[in-house]
């Protein structure tokens, strides 16, 4: 009956193996930190890059319809004052979208590589940002070149290195790292797991155990 027991499986040591873990949901179909915060980040950077890219955009349009508009006639001044928001209104969706959307993605490519090698390495350093800045940068400008290939990995190197050091600060404030964070939650729960499974394999052995004297008595008393 011992052997139907499975012993836990202890944490993931292999880097490949902690990649994967990323991607899954626990027991509690819940995904990992990790994976959330790059969810987060970047639909931040989202709404951060709409409103660096369409406020601007918003009240240039309306500066230029108004410079525009003066020969024009209008109902009244609610409608003069309409007309100009929605000019305005256009520019801010449409170049609020270009600068959301680039940023958006800037960020979750660049979160997703320094996780992903603070999770493979298990450590968390300057070099995996710099890594991620590099490579985020240099995809983003590839299209231009060897020349907007090297632009963009020192831009990426530049933002990444700041980032992540002000983000390693933030968690070294917090207690803990990420990672460390991580490991020990896994440590624990792995603690935890081992030991039911040991208290459950006792119950076996004791229930075994009372089942072959209760079978042996009769032969006994015979």
């Amino acid at each position: 009956m011992a052997e139907g027991l499975g012993r836990p499986a202890p944490p993931p040591q292999r880097g490949w193996e902690r990649l994967r873990e990323l991607w899954q949901r626990d027991e509690r179909q819940q995904f990992p930190e990790e994976t959330v915060n790059i969810i987060k980040s970047a639909f931040s950077g989202g709404v951060i890059g709409w409103v660096y890219g369409g406020l601007p955009a918003f009240r240039h349009a309306r500066k230029e319809f108004i410079a525009r508009s003066h020969g024009e006639l209008f109902q009244n001044r609610v409608d003069a004052v309409q007309s100009a928001h929605r000019a305005g209104l256009r520019s801010f969706i449409r170049y609020g979208w270009r600068w959301s959307w680039r940023v958006a993605a800037f960020v979750a490519i660049f979160n997703t590589v320094s996780t992903g090698l603070s999770v493979y390495r298990n450590k968390t350093t300057i070099s995996n940002f710099a890594a991620a800045g590099a490579f985020t940068g240099a995809l983003f400008r590839i299209h231009l070149g060897l020349h907007g290939l090297a632009g963009g990995s020192v831009f990426g190197i530049v933002f990444g290195i700041p980032a992540g050091g002000l983000l390693m600060v933030m968690q070294k404030l917090a207690g803990e790292t990420l990672q460390e964070k991580r490991n020990r939650e896994r440590r624990e729960l792995y603690e935890q797991k081992l030991a039911e499974w040991q208290s459950r394999l006792d119950v076996t052995e004791v229930l075994g155990q009372t089942e072959g004297n209760a079978q042996g008595g009769p032969w006994r008393e015979r």
